[in-house]
């Protein structure tokens, strides 16, 4: 009997063993080739905020003060000087990659005060996505709830969550194909899709399949940005776990397939759209947010623990990919730029990172830094 126990105890102890390697493999940076720029003046970095609890998006309010979601349920201000003023969003639901998301105000916000979130909420035990009107007030108050769009399916991965208003006034949104591949492909459904909606809710005019779905075959898109020319880009998370890497950055053009689950990388399908950019095999970013500035993009890496840059050429190809900061501040989330300083969140307390003792930071940078 204690000869049964002690193999039963080994078995156990193997299994455990196992699981905290594959889970260390499964999370851990992955070997980079993307050259390496190096920062000349870190003094002129600051960090603005710290000890939050996995920010996920910035959006800048009229007077230059930050709103930041943090993933756990609360909504962030956070004045030019450093302090903070703290409002749990009701009905949120954290678990997983899922909880209080994107945010984005309205174009016309001075006039009406509208801001939007993308949140993961729990009805009759059925657990959803949802994108959410409220009026802000300037005592950091909301009001005057309005559900945009309901029902997008939620997973304990695969959530999308990024939201942006376009130069055309409308409303964009990410969704991740909430663990079923298969639906991306489906332009019938909202999974894996980005969708371009009225500022109400309502399927945008012009749209490819006279439904909210501008483009499909997305696996998990959660950045969006345009650039001077208008066009639209996005970032995307490519396969997980130890098999990792085909990340993407991709031009997205209306009507669009992207390929998933069909088709990786450089993989040719009749009707399918190559990424602009991709990590290739051996190599994952684990792209997050992503921001424009003067014909470059800049996005975070997740498990590449990077900030990225990349130049668009007059060609509108993306070229001269950079890194900064390698595995300096850890995971990276949120990439915001205004006047003339990048924004940027870590998400080392995101249950996949090794958090220090000031995380997560909110921290600003200079552009002129990353530009030398």
């Amino acid at each position: 009997m204690k000869k049964i126990l002690l193999i039963i105890s080994l078995i156990i102890v193997i299994i455990v063993i196992s699981g905290f390697v594959w889970y260390q493999s499964a999370f851990a940076p992955t070997a980079s080739t993307v050259p390496v720029s190096t920062i000349t003046s870190p003094a002129e970095i600051r960090v603005l905020a710290e000890n939050l609890s996995v920010p996920w998006d910035i959006a800048q309010l009229p007077d230059r003060s930050l709103l930041v979601t943090e993933r756990t349920g609360d909504l962030l201000h956070i004045a030019p000087d450093g302090s903070i003023r703290r409002l749990t969003v009701p009905a949120i639901s954290p678990a997983g990659e899922g909880g209080l998301m994107g945010i984005a105000l309205h174009p016309d916000f001075v006039t009406n005060q509208y801001i939007y979130l993308y949140r993961t909420t729990v009805e009759a035990n059925v657990r959803t996505n949802e994108v959410v009107r409220y009026t802000y007030h300037d005592d950091h108050s909301l009001s005057d709830q309005t559900i945009i769009l309901s029902a997008i399916p939620s997973a304990l991965y695969h959530d999308g969550g990024a939201l942006a208003f376009g130069p055309d006034g409308f409303l964009y949104i990410t969704t991740g194909d909430a663990l079923t591949p298969d639906l991306a492909q489906d332009t019938r459904n909202i999974v894996g899709k980005v969708l371009r909606l009225t500022d109400t809710g309502e399927p945008a005019p012009g749209n490819p399949f006279g439904d909210m779905v501008y483009s499909y075959g997305h696996r998990n898109a959660q950045g969006l940005a345009w650039d001077s020319a208008g066009r639209l880009w996005s970032t995307e998370h490519g396969r997980s776990g130890v098999r990792s890497g085909f990340d993407e950055v991709n031009q997205i053009t209306p009507g669009a397939n992207y390929g998933w689950p069909l088709v990786e990388g450089d993989e040719v399908f009749t009707g399918a759209t190559l990424p602009a950019l991709h990590s290739g095999a051996s190599e994952t970013w684990a792209p997050a947010s992503l921001a424009y500035y003067d014909d470059t993009l800049y996005f975070a890496g997740l498990r590449g623990e990077r900030l990225y840059r990349a130049t668009i050429t007059d060609a509108g190809t993306l070229t001269d990919l950079t890194a900064f900061f390698p595995e300096e501040y850890g995971r990276l989330r949120a990439v915001r730029i205004f006047d003339d300083t990048l924004y940027l969140t870590t998400s080392n307390a995101d249950g996949r990172g090794e958090p220090g003792p000031r995380d997560d930071r909110l921290i600003a940078i200079p552009l002129s830094l990353l530009n030398q």
